[in-house]
């Protein structure tokens, strides 16, 4: 099995405080990487001890097989927090100036990327005056310039609207499929990484709670009933005493997800209606990454 980065045991402290704890992840070529945690879980410092800003407490680090990550992270794009450039500059000047600090030489590389992003027409719009779903897009293209075998990218679909957020997601897909590159991506989106991610890392406090594959996932997302009645309250009642169902829960929406008796869904009709509750909803479902995700951390999203 070939991994393009192993990170074992990354810690970081501030001002005593655990931001990242332990954390481990190794990443397999031609991958993409779905990092999710509630907001203060440690995701942004994970990815900026990777990207060199800030340097662990302790662990070890591995790129391409090398504990030389400085000289490996050439072969690496990082997009933290929010993309870096300069605002007085159109897309095309930052592009050339990126290339000039890159030591790229392909000049038609600069017009390509900018078409691959949507924004080869800007001409002399300063990024400054860029919306931030734009500003998002150059930051991709940028990354792109020195054709990276592994992108790290934070919240890299933020302020786009659908259109945008479909655009980038299909890009970094064929990005995948025809360059073989890899790809660690976070994001609060989590309906799109469940339609593009091969991998996900849960962390919660810093810690890594979980790592499993998208067939895994699908594995474990456990299908079940929603039901909604006009008596919540009392249809909980009628579930444990008339039907002895306790393997259920309540949602924010007032709907109840049942977990078990799922081929019985006519008993359980009947008997609901039986005790003068009338059913609005009971459809057979199956969890979404959303759903597994906040039933690992705790209720926490962000």
């Amino acid at each position: 099995m070939e991994y393009v980065m192993e990170l074992d045991g990354l810690t970081k402290s501030f001002r005593k405080r655990k931001a990242v704890d332990n954390f481990t992840l190794k990443m397999e070529k031609g991958h993409i990487y779905g990092l999710i945690g509630p907001n203060g879980a440690g995701k942004t410092t994970i990815m900026k001890m990777m990207a060199g800003l800030t340097e662990p407490d302790s662990g070890t680090m591995k790129y391409f097989g090398s504990e030389d990550v400085d000289s490996k992270r050439k072969r690496m794009s990082f997009i933290i927090e929010e993309p870096y450039m300069e605002y007085n500059m159109t897309a095309q000047e930052n592009m050339r100036y990126l290339m000039y600090l890159r030591g790229v030489a392909d000049e038609k590389r600069v017009d390509e990327l900018l078409e691959y992003v949507g924004l080869k027409d800007t001409g002399r719009k300063a990024a400054g005056n860029f919306s931030m779903g734009m500003r998002q897009r150059l930051g991709l293209a940028m990354s792109l310039i020195s054709k990276p075998e592994i992108m790290v990218l934070d919240e890299p679909i933020n302020g786009l609207d659908p259109e945008g957020i479909l655009d980038i997601r299909n890009m970094l897909a064929e990005l995948v499929r025809n360059e073989k590159m890899t790809i660690l991506i976070s994001s609060h989106i989590l309906k799109e990484l469940s339609a593009l991610c091969t991998d996900y890392a849960i962390v919660r406090e810093g810690c890594l709670i979980e790592e499993l594959s998208a067939e895994e996932l699908e594995r474990k997302t456990r299908s079940y009933v929603v039901l909604r009645t006009n008596d919540i309250g009392k249809t909980t009642a009628v579930l444990e005493e008339k039907l002895n169902i306790h393997e259920y829960k309540v949602t924010y929406e007032n709907e109840i997800m049942i977990y078990e008796r799922l081929g019985e869904i006519e008993k359980i009709s009947k008997t609901i209606t039986d005790n003068n509750l009338v059913i609005t909803r009971l459809n057979p479902e199956g969890e979404s990454l959303e759903e597994y995700y906040i039933g690992r951390v705790g209720g926490e999203n962000e």
